[in-house]
């Protein structure tokens, strides 16, 4: 029996729903869920199985500008321009908590792989790491000079990366909250940056139209690509960790072969800049979206592997110590349009393949119980004050009364 070929990209989905240009997307674990936040201040959560309504989310009071599943996906946490961070349970209530400490719009919320924290950026200049059960602000890292696009966890959660409008990138150790490193490469804003799946190298995209790859234990420039024409807003590593998706003001995406360095395919589906693009959780599926205010499904095809064994694949620690599988060093400045070009035409959609239930362990649930749980306290919690300030108010008033009404 013949193996099965790799086929080019296909645009699976359209959601339509929002009302100005999304901003960020992120797919649940089991890629059941989608999320998408857009700058008409609304997070949007979409299902995947056809003719399923989606949820709107409303409580921020300005645009929404980062979204992340937490690892079990039983909370949700955004970002906004109104200065906070909310984390929300994605059903169909839509109950949030909001969490203050940032002085100014908040550009990024990504959670820890254990879910017991998360990281967020924000134009004050700062990276703030926060306790997601204790629902409690931990600490700043402060050494940047201008706005800070971007933060990330590295998968063992020891290390954190952040990219700001300083041009430069850095990397933390969560523990010692030093910085390692910083990487000065880039000659613009720096807009976005990630981990490799494995935790050894991070990417980073920036507005002088480039792609960086660095090795985080040596800290040299491993990968350089200049194949857009407009800024690189966003990027996303395939979980086998041999592609790089990325999106741009130049309307395209473009995946990249990492271990080849060289441009794979094209994708034009955006009527205006691509904002943000997300691989799901397995690779199968990557989302996008973009000013034109359309958040869209593309199924991978390109790599034909076991997606279930994916999530199996062991990671090893974003140490600085040495190890094998390095990606190799390229210096890609190639014009734009090379490689296979895809456009958006759509044939009849396929109904979107389910990841398998195995996936999620027995622990992965407990969490995600206690995440709700957790979220109801705090709700409850919330409401109960909201009552009792309304209860002194009325004994207040009362009281106003009686004094009035004696002689």
């Amino acid at each position: 029996m013949a193996a099965p070929c790799a086929e080019d990209p296909s645009l699976e989905r359209h959601f339509k729903g929002h009302r100005d240009a999304v901003t960020c997307v992120d797919f649940s674990i089991n890629t059941k869920q989608l999320a998408s936040g857009s700058m008409d201040s609304c997070l949007m959560v979409w299902h995947m199985k056809p003719q399923s309504r989606a949820y709107r989310f409303t409580g921020h009071k300005d645009a929404i500008t980062c979204v992340n599943f937490s690892p079990s996906g039983h909370l949700l946490a955004s970002g906004s321009r109104d200065k906070t961070v909310r984390i929300w349970v994605p059903n169909v209530k839509g109950e949030s908590t909001a969490f203050r400490a940032h002085t100014a719009t908040v550009r990024s919320v990504h959670f820890c792989s254990d879910g017991q924290s998360f990281v967020t950026a924000s134009d004050d200049k700062t990276v703030k790491v926060w306790a997601t059960h204790r629902q409690k602000f931990l600490f700043s890292l402060s050494q940047h000079i201008n706005w800070v696009r971007c933060a990330k966890f590295s998968p063992d959660g020891r290390l954190i990366v952040s990219a700001s409008d300083d041009k430069t990138v850095k990397l933390w150790d969560k523990n010692s909250r030093e910085c390692v490193h910083s990487y000065c490469e880039h000659g613009g804003f720096v807009t976005y940056v990630d981990f490799h799946p494995s935790g050894t190298c991070i990417a980073a995209a920036g507005m002088d139209n480039t792609v960086k790859v660095w090795d985080v234990r040596t800290h040299r420039l491993l990968q350089h690509y200049q194949l857009h024409s407009a800024a690189v807003n966003g990027l996303s590593f395939h979980p086998s960790g041999n592609y790089l998706i990325t999106a741009s003001s130049d309307s395209t995406l473009k995946i990249l072969d990492l271990m080849e360095g060289r441009l794979l395919y094209t994708l034009h589906g955006h009527q205006g800049p691509a904002t943000t693009v997300a691989f799901s959780r397995t690779g199968e599926y990557f989302a996008s979206g973009g000013s034109d205010e359309q958040v869209m499904v593309w199924k991978s095809n390109f790599d034909i592997i076991d997606h279930g064994e994916v999530m199996k694949v062991s990671r090893p620690p974003a140490t600085l110590a040495s190890s094998t599988g390095n990606l190799p060093e390229v210096d890609f400045p190639g014009p734009p349009g090379r490689g296979r070009s895809v456009e958006s035409v759509q044939s009849q959609p396929q109904e979107p393949v389910s990841v398998p239930q195995t996936l999620t362990s027995t622990l992965e649930h407990i969490v995600g119980q206690l995440d709700v749980l957790t979220q109801t306290v705090s709700i409850l919690e919330q409401r109960l004050t909201l009552t009792e300030d309304k209860l002194k108010q009325c004994l207040e008033n009362q009281q106003l009364i009686m004094q009035r009404a004696t002689p």
